[in-house]
């Protein structure tokens, strides 16, 4: 019996297995998009990954500048949605968002969600918190966000004058682009 989808899917699969094991040759963990991303994230912004990836309520550590010795949490999304994976009993200091082009369809049916940087986002958790808190948001997965909320916390490709990224910065950052 003939399932030429099928054969098409398992040659499929065994490519991007063997990419798989690429990345992950490079990141130095499993190619999963969370890893991918705090691989990513700790180059560009100079971050000190915590050891185990399974450290509670961040990734690592900033290294440098104001934020020097802050926790981070990095999130990878490949589409921007309007939510926001927040574990409220373990929050760091900053959340460091990295995302995909801003989600337009209602249903991901017949689409595909590449990994891609489109955008980059600092929250700053504190000030976050106490926002969602008083507009009464229940905070955990997929917590609603307000659109300013993530535009207050743009730092790429806007300019913020709460955190300026430098050129070579937005340069590492673009190569994640779809054009690049």
């Amino acid at each position: 019996m003939k399932h030429p989808e099928l054969e098409k899917l398992a040659e499929l699969i065994r490519g991007k297995n063997k990419v798989d094991n690429e990345i992950a040759q490079v990141i130095g963990r499993p190619a999963q998009l969370g890893h991918a991303g705090e691989f990513i994230a700790a180059a560009i912004f100079d971050i000190d990954l915590n050891y185990s990836a399974t450290e509670k309520g961040n990734d690592g550590y900033f290294r440098r500048g104001s934020m020097n010795v802050k926790t981070v949490n990095i999130k990878w999304y490949p589409k921007r949605e309007s939510g926001l994976d927040i574990k409220p009993s373990h929050i760091a200091d900053f959340y460091l968002v990295l995302a995909g082009p801003k989600s337009s369809a209602l249903s991901s049916r017949g689409g595909s969600r590449p990994w891609l940087i489109e955008s980059v986002y600092l929250f700053d958790m504190r000030k976050l918190m106490d926002e969602l808190r008083s507009r009464g948001v229940k905070i955990g997965e997929a917590t609603s966000m307000l659109e300013h909320s993530w535009n207050e916390a743009e730092i790429y490709p806007r300019h913020n004058a709460h955190y300026t990224i430098s050129e070579e910065q937005k340069i590492l950052i673009s190569l994640f682009k779809e054009s690049a």
